[in-house]
């Protein structure tokens, strides 16, 4: 029997979408996840308790965990694990992204000299330590700008600054949100700095993909219908099959498999996002992950032999040695809405969820936040409410139908009141 260790953070959405896969595969999975090593498997799952903060003891503990039994592949969700993940995987030579690869994408810094290096394209940049944010330089390259934290996902931290005002009033949140404890105490020296690069207008696209041997097979390409212009940058909507040009998803699945290459990265899902302006597409970031969240429903797969199987199940088969190129999308439309946070506050209660169930096209609406939950918002928010997917013909139909059945839905929140 293949067994796998599976890397995450106990806060992973993902973590039970694999238990699932690999029950259907037959798959023992394991888990290695960032809980206290005091406790005595409180989860009762016998996973490896970890640290990703500190690398060589998590290591060490992994390799003497699995000493007498062996695992057959590794495979990480999330953007923390993925370090961690490949050091394991390269100790027991098991096929990997490789540590060197997967440290260089989980920097935004890191990734964007890598990819200056190779002669790529990547937006202009300048990074700053938190004690230096009150005599920012004058930089090489105008406004617009964006301000971004170096390893946060999802979009948080990111905030767009249209000149000097706006741009000190955006350096000063994201500094005041790393400062907080509960990014404190991921001891990410990253959190010390903050980027500042030029804004890129256009389109903006994300791109599965699978990694065998370091060649990239696309999986698909996500268009983004919502316009994500700023101040901030709350990804809603991902829809698939894009409506690019024939041409444009080449440059776009040449230029993220460019990136790639510069990257180093070998074998295993990496997870891009792109922006296509009036020069082609620039690949803002590259994740040596799968798609985040519990997004990766929205990805029903064929493999070489036409049977069809979830994402999850092609990500665990690849992770044992098959490769990238055997797997494909299913035909069809799909659509996923990630359902965004309106105001700060505590979620009271959710209206209209059978109404947005029985909206055609609607395959599925799933409930994330929980009764009492403090909800944050962008850039601040670390979280969706949910998630509401969609079937259908066409992209157009599958991005209709999430949003009407997102107007169906009602979320009860006793608001915050703010201090004077």
């Amino acid at each position: 029997m293949s067994r796998i260790l599976l890397f995450a953070t106990t806060t992973s959405y993902q973590v039970r979408a694999f238990a699932d896969a690999a029950e259907r595969l037959g798959f023992d999975l394991a888990f290695a996840t960032d809980r206290c090593h005091t406790l005595d498997d409180p989860w009762r799952d016998e996973a490896i308790p970890v640290e990703f903060h500190n690398e060589r003891m998590s290591l060490q503990r992994v390799l003497d965990a699995t000493a007498g039994r062996p695992v057959t592949g590794v495979i990480a969700v999330g953007d923390r694990p993925t370090i961690l993940a490949s050091m394991v995987a390269e100790a027991l030579a098991l096929p990997c992204h490789g540590a060197a690869g997967a440290r260089l994408a989980a920097s935004k810094l890191r990734y964007r000299q890598c990819l200056s290096r190779e002669g790529l394209r990547v937006p202009a940049f300048h990074v700053l330590r938190l004690e230096q944010i009150e005599r920012c330089p004058a930089l090489p390259f105008g406004f617009p700008r964006v301000v971004k934290p170096l390893t946060l996902s999802g979009s948080r931290g990111v905030i767009r600054a249209n000149d000097k005002k706006e741009l000190d009033v955006a350096i000063a949140r994201v500094a005041q949100m790393l400062s907080r404890p509960d990014l404190r105490a991921l001891r990410d020296p990253s959190n010390e700095l903050v980027l500042i690069e030029e804004y890129i207008d256009g389109a903006e696209y994300a791109v599965e993909g699978l990694v065998s041997d370091g060649r990239l097979h696309v999986m698909t390409i996500f268009d983004k219908p919502d316009a994500l212009e700023g101040p901030f940058f709350e990804e809603t909507i991902y829809a698939r099959p894009t409506e690019l040009s024939s041409d444009e998803r080449s440059s776009v699945e040449y230029a993220v498999a460019e990136a790639v290459r510069a990257l180093g990265l070998r074998h295993g899902p990496v997870h891009a996002e792109c922006r296509f302006d009036a020069h082609g597409p620039v690949v803002l970031e590259v994740a040596a992950r799968p798609i985040g969240g519990l997004c990766a429903k929205v990805l029903q797969c064929t493999d070489s032999t036409g049977h069809s199987c979830q994402y999850e199940e092609v990500l665990l088969r690849q992770a044992v040695g098959e490769a990238g190129c055997t797997f494909d999308c299913a035909p069809g439309a799909s659509a996923v809405m990630m359902i965004p946070i309106p105001c700060s506050g505590h979620l009271r209660g959710v209206v209209g969820m059978e109404l947005a169930r029985a909206v055609e096209g609607v395959d599925d609406v799933i409930i994330t936040a929980k009764l009492g939950q403090q909800l944050v918002p962008l850039p601040e928010g670390a979280s969706y409410l949910g998630f509401i997917f969609a079937r259908g013909q066409t992209s157009k139909d599958v991005i209709a139908a999430v949003r009407q059945a997102h107007q169906q839905l009602h979320f009860e929140v006793d608001r915050e009141i703010p201090l004077l």
